[in-house]
């Protein structure tokens, strides 16, 4: 099915044409044509699946054909909420390529930038404001941006948003906001609580659902490599000799050990950069421009951090840390394998990971082939000094505290809490 038979704009089928799209995805089959319908709408797809453009094509195309009245002083029209500046970055990106024939104004609002232009921009009435929940509900509060005009508001990622903790803030947001309005959630997996507050946020909303609930994309191939903790980086560093493996993705789950990581490949030769937040925002763009262009073959991320990374071309994703959650691991492994694409999923798994595993494999209805490495010495000892990790002659960072002396308590640092929540409540299929 073509996208000409979608229903959308002249306007935005030119635009998506120069872009290089012929044939819609499933997701964006089923969903553009209920939302220009104007229903309420829950997306359900797994990551990689074209959701951003699922809710971007039809928005765009209702936009181009409201006179210029319907926003008097050019008043914000639309609404995106997402969990991280990654994702927003990226759904602006796509909102500009498909709305570059439309004479439309976008802007984004989240932390860890100035908030001046921020400000601006939300006084200014922009057309389409994509936005973290967080610096949005703080210049709301300063009495920024008019959204008595509101027509669309969308929820990205709504799960996770949910176990960031932010969901106390997406509802002082919605309550100020109009209450006819359309209102879309997409995600790639969508929690029974989340569902449950579909009554508050939306109208007899239509769902989409593509695929099995929280099931990892058909064209990823999982792999399990079951290895002794302290030697994990080695068994990274051994994978990595194959130049197939050339756009890796690598998921820690910790801040400190990301860059500790990070470290370490790169003092073996291997070009790498780290993506956490503790890292300031051009450090973080700059860590995605180079894994995008090739500049760097691996890049190193939390789970928060790599949401809305949107890369074309990753070969692997590497789960260096086994994740907590079964919906971190969804959102990992599709990384790769976008866009009906082929990529691998690789997972280490230590002893202490296999109940974790177990629970993984329940909850997606099948197991994960084990597998191996050829010529790796899985029998060889600890390195002396550090029995959990893998660094021999990795430098030590520069704000590592060395090991507290007998007797003493060990420094507390921030970077060294799990990144991926606030607060973390135990996984779900454990309650």
């Amino acid at each position: 099915m073509p996208f000409r038979t979608l229903g959308l704009d002249p306007k935005i089928l030119q635009a998506v044409q120069e872009a290089g799209y012929t044939e819609p995805t499933p997701i964006q089959t089923a969903a553009i044509p209920a939302i220009i319908a104007g229903h309420d709408l829950i997306g359900i797809a797994q990551t990689g699946t074209g959701k951003t453009a699922a809710f971007t094509l039809p928005i765009l195309t209702k936009l181009a054909a409201m006179p210029a009245a319907a926003s008097p002083n050019h008043r914000t029209r639309v609404l995106v909420i997402a969990p991280t500046r990654e994702l927003v970055l990226q759904i602006e990106e796509n909102v500009r390529a498909y709305a570059r024939h439309l004479r439309l104004t976008v802007a984004t609002v989240f932390g860890g930038v100035g908030e001046h232009p921020q400000m601006r921009a939300l006084r200014a009435g922009t057309d389409v404001i994509i936005a973290c929940p967080g610096r949005l509900l703080d210049l709301m509060g300063r009495r920024c941006g008019d959204f008595s005009q509101l027509k669309f508001l969308v929820l990205d990622e709504a799960d996770r948003m949910l176990d960031m903790g932010f969901l106390p803030s997406i509802r002082r947001i919605v309550q100020q906001l109009p209450r006819q309005r359309q209102t879309l959630m997409f995600s790639a997996t969508l929690s029974r609580e989340i569902e449950s507050l579909t009554h508050e946020f939306q109208r007899t909303p239509k769902i989409v659902q593509i695929g099995r609930r929280a099931n990892p994309a058909e064209t990823v191939t999982q792999l399990i490599y079951e290895v002794p903790k302290h030697a994990k980086t080695a068994l990274l560093l051994h994978l990595l000799r194959d130049p197939q493996m050339n756009m890796v993705l690598v998921f820690s789950r910790m801040k400190h050990s990301a860059d500790r990581l990070a470290r370490g490949l790169e003092s073996k030769g291997i070009k790498t950069a780290a993506l956490h937040s503790n890292r300031s925002q051009n450090q973080r763009l700059k860590a995605l421009k180079d894994f995008k262009s090739g500049a760097v073959r691996v890049l190193v991320a939390t789970d928060i951090a790599a949401r809305g990374i949107d890369v074309d071309g990753i070969s692997h994703v590497v789960n260096y840390d086994f994740p907590m959650h079964v919906e971190d691991y969804v959102h990992r492994i599709g990384r790769t394998g976008r866009a009906n694409a082929i990529g691998d999923a690789i997972s280490f798994v230590t002893p202490e990971d296999r109940d974790e595993l177990r629970a993984l494999e329940r909850f997606i209805g099948r197991g994960i082939v084990r597998k191996r490495a050829e010529g790796f010495n899985y029998a060889a000892p600890p390195p002396p000094g550090n029995p959990d990790e893998d660094v021999r002659r990795f430098p030590r960072a520069q704000n590592q505290a060395r090991p507290p002396m007998r007797g003493q308590s060990a420094p507390q640092h921030r970077g060294s809490r799990p990144e991926h929540r606030r607060s973390s409540p135990p996984p779900r299929w454990r309650r």
